[in-house]
């Protein structure tokens, strides 16, 4: 039985995450005030108290949900004996690809805290508030999914921006030629087109001055070779040189989230159990699309530990 660990992504957030974690396990609560500390603000409280629409902007749920999904992969390593060297592959889905690499040895919990509030910061910058934006074509394949873009009227940009699962397909780009691929997406028999509640474009060419700003960001920080493989949303492929690790994750910025591919390489490489770390159960609820035969849990409260021993 060969295990990966993955780690989700925005959305996920919700006020709260994390909360119970903290008041029962010292090492969780080590983990948010290092967060806190390294960001020189007190982000727990936000994650605990809300409000929904602060934790929800982008340069604050992305530290956030990887500071729980680091919390919780602590609290498995001392609670629940997790030796994160005896899993196959780390993967995440965005944003969850630095909570990966950080549970893999390669950022440190600072740094990484410190990277994803640039991040988030960059991408909130990068298009005007209103201007762009992603929806997700269900029952849509690539193929579908680009004739409905390339049948859309509109000017502006709208790429794919991430492969989620078989029938999950997400759009993103600007917002009135989202809209149109929308309002006609039933023509190449798609079921359902629904606008994301998201603040900007993700993984689309629209998000390039924040790659430039994270090309910067990324030069400067200290990246180790990871203890197990990562698994890029980029390619779809494992990775484990520094160099190369940085360089995708600047390309990460605008370029499309392989996940049904990446999913699909662990699976083809003999991995049968994914592990979920961290807020919700999205990831799982994809890979049990992706991987019908492979075994699936999400762990991210105190209550889920005793499943994880027995998984």
């Amino acid at each position: 039985m060969a295990r990966a660990l993955i780690f989700p992504g925005q959305g996920s957030q919700t006020v709260g995450m994390g909360q119970a974690l903290a008041e029962a396990f010292p090492g969780a609560r080590e983990v948010f005030e290092e967060v806190d500390d390294a960001l020189g603000r007190n982000l727990s409280a936000l994650m605990w108290d809300g409000p929904m629409e602060e934790l929800t902007l982008t340069a604050n749920a992305q530290p956030a949900l990887m500071a729980h999904s680091i919390a919780m992969l602590r609290v498995l390593q001392k609670e629940a004996g997790l030796d994160v060297e005896n899993a196959m592959f780390v993967a995440g889905h965005s944003l969850g690809e630095y909570s990966a690499l950080c549970a893999a040895g390669a950022l440190s919990l600072a740094q990484t805290a410190k990277l994803l509030r640039t991040r988030g910061e960059a991408m909130q910058a990068s298009v005007p508030a209103g201007e762009g934006a992603m929806a997700a074509l269900i029952g849509a394949d690539l193929g579908t999914a680009q004739k409905a873009i390339d049948g859309a009227k509109g000017e502006g940009v709208c790429e794919i921006a991430n492969d989620n699962a078989p029938g999950q397909v997400v759009i993103s780009g600007a917002k009135t030629r989202v809209e149109a691929v929308c309002a006609g997406a039933k023509e190449f028999g798609i079921k359902m087109a629904k606008l994301l509640p998201v603040s900007a474009p993700f993984h689309s060419s629209l998000m390039q001055p924040a790659a430039d700003v994270m090309a910067k960001a990324l030069e400067k920080a200290e990246i180790k070779a990871p203890k197990l493989p990562l698994v890029a949303n980029v390619t779809a492929q494992e990775v484990v040189a520094p160099g190369e690790i940085r360089n995708l994750l600047v390309q990460q910025v605008t370029g499309r989230v392989r996940w049904t591919e990446s999913v699909g390489y662990m699976e083809s490489k003999g991995c049968d159990k994914f592990v979920e770390i961290g807020t919700g159960k999205v990831l799982a609820g994809l890979v049990k699309r992706i991987a019908k035969e492979a075994q699936m849990i999400s762990v991210g409260e105190p209550g889920d530990i005793d499943a994880f021993v027995k998984f």
